[in-house]
């Protein structure tokens, strides 16, 4: 059972690359794509090189794949494969992961995982999440499925993210203590069963319209705890623009519901 690992990044140098050797410590199955926004610090030549380091061993030359801006890069016996998808601007997270999510369609993966660059998603989760996910189509890592488990936000910040959980929760009836949340497994076969192209959302909304098209399709849905930690270094993307989008975005997506447009 494969699966792919999404990681968006804008701006992202300080981290990517121990987060990719911190994801590839946690299980053999998995394998990684960078979804790199063109970013100013240039985050997708740390990528590059992290693959380049990684090559140094294989006497083989490696796969390139030169359509468009797609590298893939093979080790030696073809496990743990990190795949570096550089896009020509910033496009926003939802399309980011739609373009992650047709990447792993076409793989043939099983499952793919979401999750930040920035350390505030433990990679250790990744084993937990894989556990669960045999037995659902969706798995959530949860800030809020027991009590609260935020280190290191402002308290500005966390009544913003619990009122927008409820918020979401009153106007969806989504049975979901973290809807906004980034850290989740998602089956393949819940993924096909989605129109991606008629995706909605591609701020932070988009984590709510995913759990939402899941949902609404009757699959099985499962809450797991994490703790949730900010950022270890670099800027917060969260800005006021991403936050009116994800209030008015439930509510087309409910109105979309009831209409069958979904």
């Amino acid at each position: 059972m494969k699966c792919l690992v999404i990681i968006p990044t804008y701006n992202e140098s300080e981290n990517i690359k121990q987060m990719i050797f911190e994801v590839f410590q946690q299980s053999a199955s998995l394998d990684i794509l960078v979804v790199d926004d063109n970013s100013p610090d240039e985050t997708f030549k740390i990528v590059e090189e992290f693959i380049q380091e990684r090559e140094k061993d294989i006497k083989n030359s490696p796969i390139s794949l030169k359509s468009e801006d797609m590298i893939e890069h093979l080790s030696q016996n073809e496990t743990q494969k990190l795949f570096l998808l550089k896009r020509d601007a910033k496009k926003g997270l939802g399309s980011a992961y739609v373009e992650g999510f047709k990447f792993a369609i076409e793989r043939n993966y099983d499952f793919i995982i979401q999750m930040d660059a920035d350390f505030s998603h433990d990679p250790k989760e990744i084993p937990n999440l894989l556990k669960e996910i045999n037995q659902y189509d969706l798995v959530i890592g949860s800030r809020y499925i027991m009590g609260t488990n935020v280190v290191n936000w402002p308290l500005s910040r966390l009544i913003l993210s619990t009122f927008a959980s409820k918020y979401v929760q009153l106007i969806t009836w989504m049975p979901i203590k973290d809807p906004t949340g980034g850290y989740k497994c998602i089956r393949i076969s819940a993924l096909k069963l989605i129109d991606l192209d008629r995706i909605l959302s591609d701020g932070y909304s988009f984590q709510i319209e995913i759990n939402y098209r899941i949902w609404l399709k009757n699959l099985l849905i499962k809450e797991i705890p994490i703790v949730f930690t900010d950022r270890r270094v670099g800027q917060s993307k969260m800005s006021k623009k991403i936050v009116r989008e994800a209030v008015w975005m439930v509510w087309k997506l409910r109105i979309y519901s009831f209409f069958k447009k979904l």
